[in-house]
């Protein structure tokens, strides 16, 4: 605002006319006021052409006068009011309809609307890597499937899993290494 405001009053400055005998704060407010107006007229969060802004104010008008008599207006009932195309009354009103933001706080835990969207991109990505992974596991031995199904889903060590196949941890160790860059180079190719 502070930057609108010394904008309006270079302009007041450069077009001030001493020959009218005021004095250039007389002048200079009504200019800062104006550029202020101006930007916040024209810069909301949609741009949106002046003509499309006055049919709004148009259609707003009609139906607040409406609104009293306790009459709600169709589309087609403002159009013939104001003889102007239907179209551009839907294309008015939608222009200068509520923007949200992603980042508006909903229900009581601080979620925003962006974290709903992204946990459901999180979800469908998850189902994804998931039939993946599945897909990938049933292409390995069954030797391999114990061990991936051991180590990653049942969360054993790998000193369980090699006493339950009664062998060395080392040995373990290096099947899982192997079937693990097995899978990666198949699924990143």
């Amino acid at each position: 605002m502070y930057q609108l405001g010394t904008i309006g009053f270079i302009k007041a400055v450069k077009r001030f006319d001493t020959s009218f005998e005021t004095k250039l704060s007389t002048y200079a407010v009504p200019m800062i006021i104006g550029e202020i107006k101006r930007f916040l007229r024209d810069n909301g969060p949609i741009k949106v052409s002046r003509s499309l802004k006055e049919i709004a104010m148009k259609v707003k008008e009609v139906q607040e006068s409406n609104d009293k008599k306790g009459n709600e207006l169709s589309i087609e009932n403002i159009s013939e009011i104001l003889k102007i195309d239907k179209e551009d009354i839907v294309m008015a009103l939608d222009a200068n309809s509520f923007v949200d933001s992603l980042d508006r706080k909903i229900g009581e835990d601080d979620y925003t609307i962006g974290d709903k969207i992204a946990n459901k991109q999180d979800e469908y990505e998850m189902v994804i890597n998931d039939i993946t992974l599945k897909k990938e596991i049933q292409a390995l031995s069954p030797k391999e499937q114990k061990i991936i199904t051991y180590r990653y889903y049942r969360g054993m060590t790998q000193m369980q899993v090699a006493e339950l196949f009664e062998t060395s941890q080392v040995q373990i160790s290096r099947i899982e290494k192997k079937v693990l860059k097995k899978m990666h180079d198949k699924i990143c190719i």
